[in-house]
């Protein structure tokens, strides 16, 4: 599992998934869906995948603004009119752009328009626009997901979240991967290529106008900052940083999505509604819905947090104070889901010594990085085993101290084993002891009874291994490994280190 591909990906789609779920339920509060994130191993392509699911009822915040009801959206606009589905035929060949028809191509125009004004952002070039269908974009973006994303990486990617406990052992990843492609794709912006995709139904209605407003929105950034250049939201800048660079997206995905609320909200037509209700009544979304538990939850991470981080900056001095964002980027998810701590509260750095030498041979680095404060968060409460999850409020409690961390595993292929350690910084010794606290009530509900208790730590024997957690000052250590000895050594080697 290597952060360097964990987001490279650009998910900037399923907007009108949302905005449907939203009508639905009447709630007027929006949330997104992001795909393939964090810690998981990502493609290492530039070039970003638009994906679709039914999200249920998004993270509410107060800074949220409300949908207008179906009558509310009456007002007469030069959009009203071109709304209306154009039927088209499924094509064979990705259609060039100046195939795409008149009426669609206006409509196109005009929703670039109203984006622009809403955005206050002025755009420096045209970008390339074609309407795919969905297995046309699909294929597009398995040859380029799959030719960087391995069955192998895929297999490691497992091993490292299984001793985690987020995934099941044996999780076949790259099965997942393709399955989700297959279902869940809406549309795309890359980047690198300029270019941008939607999937085409039976026309260019509500669900595909929306989408292209929340696409569009991806070129007017990159246009004015540079997404890889100028942020520095590149492969290797990732594999370096991967905290930062899961702040990035989603400071881009909250951007995207609150200017694609107010879009709907400014300029979507009853038809779009009507549109969009009609997608979603029909729509089945298996895979992401039996998706692994922390899986569902982080796919929607830069929508749902990423928005209400957008919606602190904007309340405090409009759309300046999100452009001044991209010039002084978030750094760590801590910064997203507490956005008041932005940008003064910078991630400590935390290192530990390499133990490949210690461990013997046939042992390996298999990955190493940050896992901060969500997947902190989310180890504890969204794991894989239903009982050993914490009440998200005990999570986030347990979480909200991070300062900093540095996780590494090690694996041994000859026997499959593998040695897991995360070591923590805290904000002070209160918050240390209290995950410590929260990871005693998590472990002992996955392992059972813990077999060592002492006052700075506690040992769980389980079968395939032996777990520690140990604190001291305002440090905590997970360690597991093999057996008992072997995390002694580690404990030490670590210890010894500070």
């Amino acid at each position: 599992m290597e952060n360097s591909r964990r987001n490279i990906l650009i998910i900037v789609l399923s907007l009108f998934i949302v905005c449907l779920c939203v009508a639905l339920i009447g709630a007027g509060l929006l949330g997104y869906f992001f795909p393939i994130n964090r810690i998981i191993s990502l493609s290492s392509t530039n070039e970003p995948v638009a994906l679709i699911t039914d999200v249920p009822t998004p993270i509410p915040t107060e800074t949220q603004e409300t949908l207008p009801s179906p009558t509310e959206i009456s007002n007469p606009t030069p959009t009203e009119e071109a709304s209306e589905p154009l039927p088209t035929a499924e094509a064979t060949e990705p259609p060039p752009e100046e195939s795409i028809s008149p009426d669609i191509a206006a409509q196109m125009e005009q929703i670039e328009s109203e984006v622009i004004g809403l955005r206050n952002l002025q755009p420096s070039g045209t970008v390339k626009r074609s309407l795919l269908t969905r297995s046309q974009l699909r294929e597009k973006l398995e040859t380029d997901f799959f030719e960087d994303y391995t069955p192998e990486e895929a297999r490691d990617d497992s091993i490292v979240l299984a001793a985690l406990g987020l995934l099941e052992s044996g999780f076949d990843m790259f099965t997942f991967y393709q399955d989700l492609l297959s279902e869940q794709i809406a549309g795309q912006y890359d980047h690198t290529k300029k270019e941008m995709d939607v999937i085409q139904g039976v026309g260019f209605g509500g669900p595909e106008r929306l989408t292209y407003a929340h696409e569009y929105a991806h070129a007017l950034q990159d246009q004015n900052f540079d997404i890889e250049n100028g942020l520095n939201y590149t492969d290797e800048s990732c594999e370096e940083d991967s905290e930062r660079c899961a702040a990035i997206q989603a400071l881009l995905e909250g951007d995207a999505s609150k200017l694609e609320l107010e879009w709907f909200t400014n300029y979507s037509t009853n038809q779009d509604l009507i549109d969009i209700q009609n997608f979603y009544a029909d729509y089945e979304s298996p895979v992401y819905d039996n998706a692994p538990a922390f899986l569902r939850e982080d796919f929607i991470f830069p929508y749902t947090f990423g928005q209400a981080f957008v919606e602190y900056l904007y309340n405090i001095s409009g759309w300046d104070a999100v452009d001044e964002a991209y010039r002084n980027v978030p750094v760590s998810t801590e910064q997203i889901l507490h956005p008041e701590r932005y940008p003064l509260d910078q991630p400590e750095n935390i290192e530990i010594p390499d133990l490949s030498p210690s461990l013997g041979d046939g042992w390996f680095e298999l990955d190493k990085g940050v896992m901060g404060e969500w997947y902190t968060f989310l180890i504890l409460a969204h794991g894989q085993q239903p009982e050993a999850r914490l009440a998200d409020f005990e999570a986030q409690a347990a979480s909200d101290g991070w300062g900093g961390d540095v996780y590494v595993v090690y694996y041994n292929e000859q026997t499959g084993s593998v040695v897991l350690i995360l070591h923590t910084s805290w904000e002070s010794v209160n918050d240390a002891n209290q995950f410590y606290n929260a990871f005693q009530k998590h472990s002992t509900a996955r392992f059972g009874e813990p077999t060592d208790v002492q006052i700075d730590r506690l040992g769980w024997t389980h079968p395939g291994g032996y777990t520690q957690l140990n604190t001291q000052n305002q440090f905590t250590t997970w360690i597991l490994a093999p057996d008992l000895g072997m995390v002694e050594m580690i404990r030490s080697t670590i210890q010894g280190e500070e």
